[in-house]
């Protein structure tokens, strides 16, 4: 069936021809629909770390929702002088003034740095000490308003006194006890006390005020001379005890209303002001505490101040015992800073932008990229220092303009290569053109699919192209070569037809490139079992590219080449041209040395190929993985790029250099690790638990450590405590659930969080997951060392998640799913392994068991490409290569692509095995036949996939290298090693398996030293 559809290709070429133009056209029409990411979020498994870290990210907000930062890095002798501090501050303004970067900045708090902070001390301070002024007056007028409260309280008093002595004086005058007299005199004398009493306590007041007071006075004498009489007619006996006790209390009771009357009453308005003094200064403490100065106020703060006065600011600020907002101020100071010295070599800005739901790590959107890159420019204007800006956008950026360049430069180069040596093998411009036309069409056809399918092109992407144009021309060598040989052909009937010579060539190498296309896309295939989406999605996008490659090189390009070599001939120009490698001369002996070590010493190959091979497979399992963003960044491209012309000319590079600086003196404010905590979180011991977490996550070494000595760990319970230190009515809440004194509360816990969720809500739903009214979940992040491997991450946090009992604690976070990803890359590796050694030996067993009647013969053919699996692991462990998201698929890339010699070779030996009936005849021509087309294909392919050793992404310049290694590992396996094993399987397993290589008895010549 394989023949009859070669057949039609040649004799409905023309129908051929244009029915795949229009299917070119109809599928390459997707190709604008083709969008482009750099996420490495993209690359994220379902697994249980990634949900946990989606639930953190869904549950737990920080008042910054869809915000990124952007990290300033200033460098230079002295960045803690006044001028640099000042120059800080204006850079701040004039990035809320620009129009690029204005519009994007967060809304509260948009820039935050140590001079923010010195600035905002240096205010609270000094507003601080006016408060304390105007607070010590407010007290002075308290106390001299008490005093005279005191003294008017007094005079009640002794009015009382006097009152009781004259009601005693009218009882012995009633009773004539006294005389008249006596009674006036001393009546008089009383009289004149009372008057004496009332003009003291009025001296120093108002008419007012001594208006109420006389009221007040006259008020306690009549209470006082009722009581008197009271107690007069309870002496006499004429009311009983509880009638007294009734009417005394309401007596006691008007007295206490005269008394407020006769004092606070007297000084209402004088207490009235006090009390609204007392609020405004309680008002103006809240809003120092809760308030931050603007740019303008800080900027004018710091320039009224000398550098002695900021120097002392600094060391209060940068002290080991700093608390509250200056012991946060660590996080903007290298991690080498030394506390309490107000000299530093760097310090670090923070700048806080919106973003529309990206996400911080992951592709930047224009308007982002932009504005970081004007950051770079209104900090490059304005500081007198070095400035490093570090962000996602500008990570996005140069991940983005990588991926350009480095098409840039390897399209053109991979381009030049094929088309160089398609010159040496071809030397016809005419096939070139072909060759050339047909890669452009598989290119359409593969990236239309892209965009019909919706696949995202990404960084992995970059090397569908290269792998494409290594296989199309594969494939169109071995056409054009077997065509070319055909038509060379002595006494061949087709060779003087160009139609019947295209026929038999598609005849004679259709199978193997089927073959090959199957096992490759067998190959390629096999990634689906990868659960990280791109490398499944490479994996189908690779396969369709396969396929269109044969369905292009197989039939369109051959049916064009006939019709115009026809056109040509008939016009009298000459077609025919001689088969690269037939020729005899250096590369005919070359390319015979495999058949005649399988000749002489076959054994001794295989045994030499399985020590190799032994050796290779050792340092396989030694190969580390490997995934993180550093990886995808470029380094700035070497110096002889810059002489290239435009548009080839690469751009300069820093994200990742500033990455490393950062990641080595700074807390990366990307990098954290996330504990989450769920069960019980309400619970009198939670919080206990939570502080054991917070103290083993602070000796782990991946954990940052600031220059203060303190580990950077955010928790529920370190949120209370900042609280606390704030809110005095929630540090009564925290302090009364705390029994024992430690610092951590241990009952009341629901309390605790309702409180903090009242005076703090937005710190609170950054630690405390509420839904319903029910307390479901509590986060603790942990900021990690920016050089800390993702394993130790991954190992460390899990130690410290399994460290408490009672609650179920997961360790997530960008680290660990990372290091989630990277054992997932080694599970691809040796599941695709797998998967495609099995699938391709079933498959090529069946296939030759039913083609060539033996099933052992699709054994023989693979072995040289397990082989050279071996030898590749074993190269990458030699050149510390480990797997990434690229290099990870080179085990089933290997395979897939190197199973393409082995066929080849294998039905062309059997072809001429049938044909001549001696192994050795069959062998030789196999190798100067199609070994010759095997090293064009293998050339053209070592070349485009080594041109990626020039890209500017590193996993692209990895993946060049290795591919390219791989490529001629399977070359050498297929020329060097399979004539050996061929010749084996033709005395034992194959035609014959008589111990003999001749297939044929007739007109056999012996061959000295066969046996």
């Amino acid at each position: 069936m394989l023949d009859r559809l070669f057949e039609n290709v040649t004799e409905h070429s023309r129908v051929i021809v244009a029915s795949l133009l229009v299917l070119t056209v109809l599928v390459g029409a997707g190709a604008p629909m083709v969008e482009q990411s750099s996420s490495l979020e993209q690359f994220q498994s379902d697994s249980e770390a990634a949900k946990k870290l989606d639930y953190i990210e869904s549950n737990f907000t920080t008042g910054r929702e869809n915000t990124t930062t952007v990290q300033v890095i200033v460098r230079g002798d002295d960045v803690l002088s006044k001028g640099t501090l000042v120059d800080t501050l204006e850079l701040q303004q004039r990035l809320r003034e620009n129009e690029t970067v204005g519009p994007t900045l967060a809304d509260e708090t948009p820039t935050s740095g140590i001079a923010n902070v010195v600035a905002t001390v240096a205010i609270q301070r000094e507003q601080g000490a006016k408060l304390r002024a105007q607070a010590t007056e407010i007290q002075r007028r308290s106390d001299r308003l008490n005093r005279t409260a005191a003294q008017l309280r007094a005079a009640l008093n002794r009015t009382r006194t006097l009152q009781s002595r004259y009601d005693r004086l009218n009882a012995s005058y009633r009773q004539e006890e006294i005389n008249e007299s006596t009674y006036q005199r001393r009546a008089a004398g009383l009289e004149s006390n009372l008057s004496q009493v009332r003009l003291n306590a009025t001296e120093n007041l108002t008419a007012n005020q001594t208006a109420t007071f006389t009221k007040a006075f006259r008020q306690t004498r009549g209470l006082q001379a009722k009581l008197d009489r009271l107690n007069a007619s309870r002496e006499r006996g004429e009311i009983n005890e509880s009638a007294y006790r009734e009417r005394s209390a309401e007596i006691r009771s008007q007295f206490q209303q005269v008394y407020r009357l006769g004092t606070r009453g007297v000084l209402s308005a004088e207490y009235e002001e006090l009390r609204r003094s007392s609020e405004e200064l309680r008002e103006q403490r809240t809003a120092l505490r809760e308030s931050s100065p603007t740019i303008e106020e800080q900027i004018a703060q710091l320039e009224s101040m000398n550098q002695s006065a900021i120097d002392r600011t600094l060391t209060s600020v940068l002290s080991e015992n700093a608390t509250g907002m200056a012991a946060q101020s660590f996080a903007f100071m290298p991690t080498s800073y030394e506390p309490g010295s107000t000299e530093a070599n760097a310090t670090m800005l923070i700048i806080f932008q919106q973003q529309e739901g990206q996400a911080a790590q992951g592709m930047g959107s224009t308007g982002l990229v932009e504005s970081q890159q004007a950051i770079q420019s209104v900090a490059k204007e304005t500081l007198d220092q070095e400035a490093l800006v570090f962000g996602s956008g500008i990570i996005s950026q140069e991940i983005d303009q990588s991926m350009t360049d480095s098409l840039a430069i390897v399209g053109p180069l991979a381009l030049l290569f094929v088309v160089l040596t398609l010159l040496v093998a071809y030397r016809d411009l005419l096939d070139i053109v072909l060759g050339v036309f047909g890669i452009a069409l598989v290119l359409v056809w593969t990236f239309g699919f892209m965009g019909w399918a919706g696949i995202t092109f990404n960084q992995m992407f970059i090397a569908v192209p290269v792998l494409l144009i290594g296989l199309s021309i594969d494939y169109a060598i071995h056409v054009f070569m077997r065509h070319r040989e055909q038509r060379s052909a002595d006494g061949a009937e087709e060779s003087e037809n160009v139609r019947g010579s295209m026929r038999v060539a598609l005849v004679g190498v259709g199978a193997a490139l089927t073959w090959v296309t199957a096992t490759t896309v067998i190959g390629f295939l096999s990634n689906l079992v990868s659960p990280l989406p791109p490398i499944q999605d490479f994996g189908v996008v690779s396969s369709f590219g396969i396929v269109a490659a044969l369905v292009v090189f197989g039939a369109l390009v051959p049916a064009l080449k006939v019709e115009v070599d026809e056109f040509l001939e008939n016009r009298g120009f000459d077609r025919k041209k001689r088969a690269f490698g037939t020729g005899g001369g250096a590369l005919g002996r070359a390319l015979s040395v495999g058949a005649v070590a399988a000749r002489k010493a076959p054994w001794v190959v295989i045994a030499v190929t399985l020590v190799v091979s032994s050796v290779g497979a050792y340092g396989a399992t030694q190969v580390d993985t490997s995934f993180s963003q550093e990886e995808f960044l470029a380094e700035d491209p070497p110096g002889w790029t810059k002489d290239l012309p435009e548009p080839f000319r690469p751009g300069s590079y820093s994200a990742k250099a500033n990455m490393e600086y950062v990641n080595e003196n700074f807390v990366n404010r990307n990098s954290q690790a996330q504990l989450l905590l769920q069960g019980d979180v309400t619970g009198p011991q939670t919080l206990e638990k939570v502080e054991r977490l917070r103290e083993r996550a602070g000796e782990k070494d991946v954990t940052v450590v600031l220059s203060n000595g303190d580990p950077e760990v955010t928790s529920p319970l370190s949120v209370m405590e900042q609280v606390a230190a704030q809110n005095e009515s929630f540090n009564e809440t925290f302090t009364a659930a705390d029994t024992d004194g430690d610092g951590v509360p241990d009952r009341n816990v629901e309390e605790v969080y309702d409180r903090l969720y009242e005076v703090a809500p937005s710190q609170a739903k950054s630690v405390v997951h509420r839904e319903d009214g029910e307390y479901r979940a509590l986060r603790m992040s942990v900021s990690i060392e920016g050089g800390a491997s993702s394993a130790a991450v991954k190992a460390q946090m899990t130690d410290v998640a399994d460290s408490v009992d009672g609650l179920d604690v997961t360790a997530t976070g960008q680290p660990v799913v990372f290091e989630i990803v990277q054992q997932q890359l080694l599970e691809t590796v040796i599941q695709s392994l797998v998967i495609t050694m099995v699938s391709v030996f079933a498959f090529l067993m069946l296939v030759y068991r039913i083609t060539e009647g033996s099933a052992t013969l699709g054994a023989v053919t693979l072995l040289p490409v397990l082989f050279s699996v071996t030898w590749i692991l074993g190269t990458m462990y030699l050149i510390d290569m480990p797997f990434n998201v690229l290099t990870g698929m080179i085990t089933s890339l290997t395979v897939g692509l190197g199973v393409a010699y082995s066929i080849h070779l294998s039905e062309r030996y059997n072809v001429e095995l049938e044909r001549r009936g001696s192994a050795w005849d069959a062998m030789e021509t196999a190798l100067t036949g199609t070994g010759g087309a095997l090293l064009g294909s293998a050339a053209t392919t070592v070349g485009g996939f080594g041109v990626l050793a020039f890209a500017i992404l590193p996993v692209l310049q990895q993946f060049g290298i290795i591919t390219g290694l791989t490529i001629i590992y399977a070359f050498l396996a297929s020329v060097f090693v399979l004539p050996s094993l061929l010749v084996v399987w033709t005395r034992y397993l194959g035609p014959g398996a008589r111990g003999t290589v001749d297939t044929k008895t007739t007109d056999a010549t012996p061959t000295p030293g066969e046996d």
